[in-house]
């Protein structure tokens, strides 16, 4: 498999670390806490033959500018950097893909920045806290994985594991959001590897608690791909369906045999869905 192309980026608000790759129309991908690096990521792997991709390692992620304030880790910082990225690159517009809480960034992108944006696609996300209020969420105290989600999870907290450890742990770990975890060695058999911003994920956990923009999705005016797996333990289908009944221009996927991870576990179905979206769009594109 082809490495992504590295780059540092000057931009109006610092410099960023972005890696590219694909050719078509420009893409955004990135995650709110994930550190990328040239062997790229499962998520946006999936948009690379349909589209030219940016993968973004945010403030404090990798070799991206770190923060000189806290507040420059929200998310609504997190978009006005995307925003001074994308004017760097001379774009007018660009699609967004996010997954998980770079599905968040994505709501938040489209409530402030919709003009800026051809498409979004929000896969596994939510648009306010998910955790507290739904007991299919694997972070409430009331689902029956909550507890192995917790030990695992405080297990990777311990700095003199080794390293054959650490990467077990992560397996067993994402196992839990799979729909079938006997398949994890087939679904993640690239060499794909990233990092995790420890910083922004702190900042984050504390952010969510406060987080809830149902409010404003009326708000978001461009065309959007809500995909969400049946049975996600990590974000639960309430979320997406509420997002869709706030988001006027938006169409709803559901996928039926997977949890967190529908780019994966059902991956010749994402990406049907995925090339129909930009046909119906964006017609401009193919």
């Amino acid at each position: 498999m082809v490495n992504w192309e590295r780059k540092l980026l000057h931009t109006a608000r610092g410099v960023f670390e972005i890696f590219i790759k694909g050719e078509g129309a420009p893409l955004c991908v990135t995650h709110h806490y994930s550190e990328f690096n040239q062997t790229g990521d499962y998520f946006a792997e999936s948009f690379t033959s349909t589209n030219k991709v940016f993968l973004v390692n945010l403030r404090e992620a990798g070799h991206s500018d770190k923060a000189m304030e806290p507040y420059q880790l929200s998310m609504l910082e997190s978009i006005f950097d995307l925003e001074a990225i994308r004017e760097k690159l001379g774009f007018s517009k660009w699609g967004f893909a996010g997954h998980s809480t770079g599905g968040m960034l994505g709501i938040i992108y489209g409530i402030h920045f919709s003009e800026r944006l051809d498409f979004n696609v929000i896969v596994g996300a939510a648009a306010r806290e998910y955790m507290t209020f739904s007991k299919e969420c694997i972070y409430n105290s009331e689902h029956p994985k909550f507890h192995i989600m917790q030990k695992l999870i405080e297990a990777l907290k311990h700095s003199d594991l080794p390293p054959e450890k650490i990467n077990d742990l992560k397996v067993e770990r994402t196992k839990l959001s799979l729909f079938m975890p006997e398949k994890y060695e087939q679904l993640f058999s690239l060499n794909i590897h990233k990092g995790m911003s420890v910083t922004r994920m702190n900042f984050f956990n504390r952010e969510l608690q406060v987080y809830d923009v149902t409010r404003k999705l009326e708000f978001i005016s461009t065309p959007t791909l809500i995909i969400c797996g049946r049975h996600d333990v990590q974000c639960p289908l309430t979320y997406s369906i509420e997002m869709n009944e706030g988001i006027l221009n938006s169409k709803l996927v559901i996928f039926e045999k997977s949890n967190h991870y529908p780019f994966l576990e059902e991956s010749e179905r994402f990406n049907e869905i995925f090339d129909l979206f930009l046909k119906e769009n964006q017609p401009s594109f193919n």
